[in-house]
C-alpha cells in the first residue's frame, strides 16, 4: 500500500445518502490503514461502533444571543482548521456543497491556503440550493477554491456545469459504491414474516421523507399493486413529510398493510426482505438507496430522472418511467411480481451489476486517486 494519509472527512450526520456515503467511505478508508477524522455536528448515523483510525470531531456552535441563528457554517471552519493543525491533515473531503464546501474555504483562508480540499457533491447541493441567488455564488467560489470535484453522476456534473458555470473538465465522475460484504442477497424467512405471509409481497421505501421523495406517489403505487398482489408496504426513515404520510395512509384505509420503521442501522436486512424498491422521486441525482437494494437483490421501480438511469438498466435490473405517472410504475411492479421466472432475472441482474460496477475496491480506488493527485503524491 502506498503511504497512509490523514484525511478529515466533513458530512451531514443525519439520515441520506451524502452523510451515508461518507461516513462508509471513512470506515473503508480507515480500514486501508488511513487516519480518519469525521467532522460533524453530530454523530453520523452509519458511525455505529468504534473503528480503528477513525476518530470524530463535534462541532460546538456558540448560542450567544445577538444571533438570530447559530452561525453553524463559521464554527465548522474554525473546527475545520483546528482539526488540520492538530492532526496534521493531509487533505479535507466535504461531502455536500453547502455549507460543507464554503466552510473548508473558510478554513483554507484561516490557514493562509495549507489545506488541500476535496468536495463531493451530491445532489440537492446543487439541483435545490444552488439555484438559489443568495447561495449560488458562495458554492460557485467553494467550488472553485476546492482543489478537486467529484460528482455521483453524470447528470449531475452537467447540472453542476450549466448551473455555475464550471468546466465539466473540472469534476470528476465517482460514483456511489456498495460495501458488498453488508449488501448482498440474504435469507431472512423469519424475520420477512414478522411482516408478511407466504401469499405477500413486500414493497419497501427508504428516504428522508421529504417532498421530493414523492412519497405520497409510494402510496399510490402500492395501493395499485396491493389491489393485484396481495402486499405489505415498509416505509423507513424519517422527514418532514412522516406526519403527512401517516394521515394519508389511515385516510386510504391502509394501516394494516403500511408499516412506518423508523430509522434502522442495519438497513441491510430490512431491504433484503422486500421485493421490490419503491423509488418515484422527482430529483435524484444518484440513488443510493436502489443501488444498496440492488446488491441485495431487489429490483426497483422508480422515477426516469436524475442520475437513476446511469444505476438502473431500465428493464433489466428495475423498471423506470416518469415522474408521477403512478400508472405505469404500479403496473411494472406487478408485471415483475407475478411472474416469477422474469423476477429472478432482474434479481441475478440486480447483484451482478451493484457488485461489479459500483464495488467498494473499484470507487475507494477512484478516491484514493484522486487524493494521491491532490497531495502531489
Amino acid at each position: 500500500m502506498v503511504t497512509p494519509l490523514k484525511i478529515g472527512i466533513v458530512c451531514h450526520p443525519t439520515l441520506g445518502g451524502s452523510g451515508i456515503l461518507a461516513t462508509e467511505l471513512g470506515k473503508l478508508l480507515a480500514e486501508k490503514g488511513h487516519e480518519i477524522h469525521m467532522i460533524s455536528f453530530g454523530l453520523p448515523f452509519r458511525l455505529n461502533q468504534p473503528y480503528n483510525h477513525l476518530f470524530y470531531h463535534k462541532v460546538e456552535v456558540s448560542n450567544y444571543y445577538v444571533f438570530r441563528s447559530p452561525p453553524y457554517e463559521i464554527a465548522l471552519a474554525s473546527k475545520i482548521a483546528q482539526v488540520a493543525i492538530e492532526h496534521r491533515l493531509d487533505l479535507v473531503h466535504v461531502h455536500y456543497a453547502y455549507p460543507h464546501a464554503i466552510s473548508a474555504f473558510l478554513a483554507k483562508q484561516i490557514l493562509g491556503g495549507n489545506l488541500r480540499v476535496v468536495t463531493t457533491l451530491h445532489g440537492t447541493d446543487i439541483t435545490v440550493l444552488a439555484r438559489s441567488e443568495i447561495n449560488k455564488d458562495l458554492i460557485r467560489l467553494a467550488l472553485n477554491s476546492s482543489d478537486a470535484i467529484t460528482a455521483v453522476s453524470k447528470d449531475l456534473i452537467n447540472e453542476t456545469s450549466e448551473l455555475l458555470h464550471i468546466s465539466q473538465d473540472k469534476i470528476n465522475l465517482i460514483y456511489n459504491f456498495v460495501d458488498q460484504r453488508i449488501f448482498y442477497p440474504q435469507s431472512l424467512n423469519g424475520l420477512r414474516k414478522e411482516f408478511a405471509d407466504t401469499r405477500e409481497k413486500i414493497l419497501i421505501h427508504v428516504s428522508n421523507f421529504r417532498p421530493i421523495k414523492r412519497v405520497t406517489d409510494v402510496l399510490g403505487i402500492f395501493k395499485k399493486v396491493n389491489e393485484e398482489v396481495p402486499s405489505r408496504l415498509l416505509l423507513v426513515g424519517e422527514g418532514p413529510e412522516l406526519s403527512n404520510i401517516q394521515n394519508r395512509v389511515q385516510i386510504e384505509g391502509l394501516e394494516s398493510r403500511v408499516n412506518f420503521l423508523g430509522k434502522i442501522e442495519n438497513i441491510a436486512r430490512i431491504i433484503s426482505i422486500a421485493d421490490l424498491l419503491l423509488l418515484p422521486s422527482e430529483m435524484e441525482s444518484f440513488g443510493l438507496t436502489a443501488l444498496e437494494a440492488m446488491s441485495c437483490g431487489v429490483p426497483t421501480i422508480g422515477s426516469h430522472i436524475g442520475g437513476l438511469p446511469e444505476l438502473i438498466i431500465n428493464g433489466e435490473t428495475g423498471y423506470l418511467a416518469s415522474v408521477g405517472n403512478i400508472s405505469e410504475m404500479a403496473k411494472k411492479a406487478i408485471e415483475l411480481l407475478v411472474d416469477k421466472k422474469k423476477y429472478n432475472e432482474f434479481k441475478n441482474a440486480c447483484v451482478n451489476r451493484a457488485h461489479l460496477k459500483f464495488s467498494t475496491d473499484r470507487i475507494l480506488a477512484e478516491y484514493e486517486y484522486i487524493y494521491y493527485i491532490v497531495i502531489g503524491k
